[in-house]
């Protein structure tokens, strides 16, 4: 399913990484067709959901965020059947497998603190084979393009980017799309 990711985000390829509600509906109306929803919890995130599937877009719901679910298996199932999201965003390894197995797209976060963490990242992404990888922060140009030499899975940069250069570096450096949660910068 990787390669269908590219057609997600569209040309601008900006995702807009949503982390307080009052940026939900700027989000939804904005031009982005993806959304990165990190905010939310058992009781709320069917409802952040069905917001974004409504507004025709593809939302890929952070699941390390959500207040109220465990680390169990049936987790991802609940959240197949129940939320029906396109996809999950996490950290974990055991969320990403576990999500494929229900049918949903799954982006594995990396944070690239330094060398080893690169090197645990890629153990982690061919071990859990995502459908794309979102770099943590995403102003490293030169870590992009060394992580774009060693995968063949969509990088998504993210984190700290502020202005609209920092957006045009990283896709530059080889990235497929950037998130940010700056809402000047989802146009």
């Amino acid at each position: 399913m990787s390669q269908n990711l590219h057609d997600y985000w569209g040309p601008a390829r900006i995702i807009p990484a949503v982390r307080k509600q009052e940026d939900l509906l700027v989000a939804c109306r904005s031009d982005c067709p993806v959304i990165f929803l990190l905010i939310g919890d058992l009781l709320t995130s069917e409802n952040y959901v069905g917001q974004v599937l409504r507004a025709g877009k593809k939302v890929f719901l952070h699941v390390d965020f959500i207040g109220g679910l465990s680390g169990d298996p049936i987790v991802m199932k609940y959240i197949a059947e129940r939320l029906r999201p396109t996809g999950i965003i996490s950290t974990k390894s055991h969320f990403v497998k576990h999500a494929k197995k229900n049918g949903l797209l799954a982006v594995q976060r990396l944070f690239l603190i330094d060398t080893s963490a690169l090197e645990q990242g890629i153990h982690n992404i061919e071990q859990s084979e995502p459908d794309a990888v979102e770099i943590m922060p995403g102003l490293i140009p030169r870590v992009i393009t060394q992580l774009r030499e060693r995968t063949a899975l969509p990088i998504i940069a993210g984190g700290l980017i502020q202005e609209h250069s920092e957006i045009d570096i990283a896709l530059q450096a080889g990235a497929s799309a950037v998130s940010m949660g700056n809402r000047q910068l989802w146009s």
